[in-house]
């Protein structure tokens, strides 16, 4: 049990409570505590009734059961891998970015859910996260079961055929790579790639709450590869080493 304690006092914070709630929100369902019924997004029960929980349990409740455990726990694994690595690596000690990246995306899944009657947001969610870490280390080399290689801008695809193989909803994977790409898009893609506008600025009172653990100017993780080349060409630097490839499953 210290083992264990140890362990989960390693996650990343923010990875922490998003983990921990994803496995007490289903717990608390499963156990009858609190009926799933009310766990849902429905936007009749959101919208004429004024349950605005229905946003956040949504969020983190998925019903486990013998058809549906396999599913739950590959996307329990895919939130602790992926939102660990981002907010580790990009966002590095900038965890009010982080939490800002984490509340685009499901604001933009909400009102999607609301739109398409998606009544469960966890792989939607977990997808854009993973999406995000795709993108920022699109040329990174990983390997997926059964030995297969290919680049990370690909895993995101790879793993929306896997999960509806083993009883996913196609649906869910691609909402959450589509909001995946419409946040790196306008963050990193559109001002840096095609000299556009900022759409997008981590509020001030998230930096009040969540303040930089070190020093230097407040931003979104790294710029995409194609800005990283430019910068150093100008520099007269080499290629940065921006990570090895790993294999999914590894700790």
């Amino acid at each position: 049990m210290s083992d264990l304690g140890d362990w989960f006092r390693s996650i990343p914070l923010i990875t922490r409570y998003w983990f921990a709630g994803s496995i007490a929100v289903p717990l608390v369902g499963k156990l009858g505590l609190v009926s799933p019924v009310y766990l849902f997004l429905w936007p009749d029960a959101f919208i004429n009734r004024f349950q605005i929980w229905r946003p956040i349990t949504a969020t983190f409740f998925f019903p486990v059961g013998p058809g549906t455990g396999f599913l739950y726990l590959v996307n329990l694994y895919f939130l602790y891998q992926y939102s660990s690595r981002l907010e580790t690596g990009a966002f590095d000690g900038k965890p009010a970015d982080y939490m800002f990246m984490l509340l685009f995306n499901w604001i933009c899944i909400v009102i999607t859910g609301l739109a398409m009657d998606m009544q469960l947001l966890m792989i939607p969610l977990i997808m854009s996260v993973l999406y995000v870490w795709a993108q920022l280390n699109r040329d990174m080399i990983v390997s997926f079961w059964f030995g297969t290689r290919f680049k990370a801008c690909y895993l995101p695809w790879v793993i929306l055929g896997f999960n509806y193989i083993i009883g996913g909803s196609v649906i869910n994977e691609l909402i959450g790579n589509l909001v995946g790409h419409l946040y790196f898009f306008l963050m990193f893609k559109y001002p840096m790639d095609l000299g556009g506008r900022n759409f997008l600025s981590t509020p001030q009172f998230l930096y009040r709450w969540l303040p930089n653990r070190r020093g230097g100017v407040s931003g979104f993780g790294v710029p995409p590869a194609s800005m990283r080349r430019a910068a150093e060409d100008q520099q007269g630097g080499g290629r940065h080493n921006w990570g090895q490839g790993f294999r999914l499953g590894d700790q």
